[in-house]
């Protein structure tokens, strides 16, 4: 992804609410259920990472991404953006 997508997807990502929290429960095989049917339905979200999870935001957010075969776009502070194209979406992201 160039640096050019990823400041569009930043960009669509700033006003998105925070949907999902990771804290001291962490990372479980039904989060990533939970986000990976997200991430089909919207393609860019917007995770908290609480700290009480007790892993750094940035290590949870190239974990995530490689998990739910999504790109991390960023992460800021304790907020991680994760995005994935869904080819069976006509009104997705285009990049």
């Amino acid at each position: 992804m160039t640096s050019k997508q990823r400041a569009r997807l930043r960009a669509l990502a700033n006003p998105l609410d925070t949907l999902f929290q990771i804290g001291k429960g962490g990372v479980s095989e039904n989060l990533l259920a939970q986000l990976d049917d997200l991430l089909r339905a919207r393609e860019l979200i917007k995770i908290r990472v609480l700290e009480t999870a007790g892993t750094p935001a940035a290590e949870l957010g190239s974990g995530l991404a490689e998990a739910l075969r999504a790109e991390c776009v960023q992460v800021i502070g304790s907020r991680i953006i994760l995005y994935r194209r869904n080819p069976e979406k006509k009104d997705g992201i285009t990049l």
